[in-house]
């Protein structure tokens, strides 16, 4: 169980560098693309939203969305919920840059698990899946 979680680590450093080489061309940096890939996926957003979603602090995220926008591809919205925070949203530029690079992300993937049955993806995906609720339920935050 200690060398599965601490294989987490070189697991993520590869697929980032997979990510980052197929980024190559693009202009985009691996933290621009998980902002474009949570608003493809979920749709608008506001950055707190987008924080939550990956998990990282806000002033951070505002860092990354800030880099999308002087790129253009993303804009600012009226959130109709809300007069002061602005939506996060895709522009056409942003959308199909990410449709692009998901797509060829997803072909790496299914080539990767070829030769694995959905019975061990299932299973993996159960066991990374506890152990990461486990991990979390033992960190103690701070108090506010």
């Amino acid at each position: 169980m200690y060398e599965l979680i601490w294989m987490s680590r070189p697991l993520m450093q590869a697929a980032e560098a997979n990510v980052e080489q197929g980024l190559r061309g693009t202009g985009v940096t691996v933290r621009m693309r998980a902002v474009l890939e949570i608003l493809h996926a979920q749709g608008d957003a506001t950055v707190p939203e987008i924080a939550h979603a990956l998990e990282i602090k806000r002033q951070y995220v505002q860092l990354m969305v800030n880099d999308t926008l002087a790129d253009g591809l993303v804009r600012k919205i009226a959130n109709p919920r809300h007069k002061r925070s602005t939506l996060i949203s895709l522009t056409e530029r942003g959308r199909a840059l990410i449709e692009g690079v998901v797509r060829r992300e997803m072909e790496l993937v299914h080539a990767l698990g070829d030769d694995l049955t959905t019975d061990e993806v299932e299973t993996a995906h159960r066991v990374v899946t506890r152990l990461l609720r486990g991990l979390k339920s033992q960190v103690q935050r701070p108090d506010p």
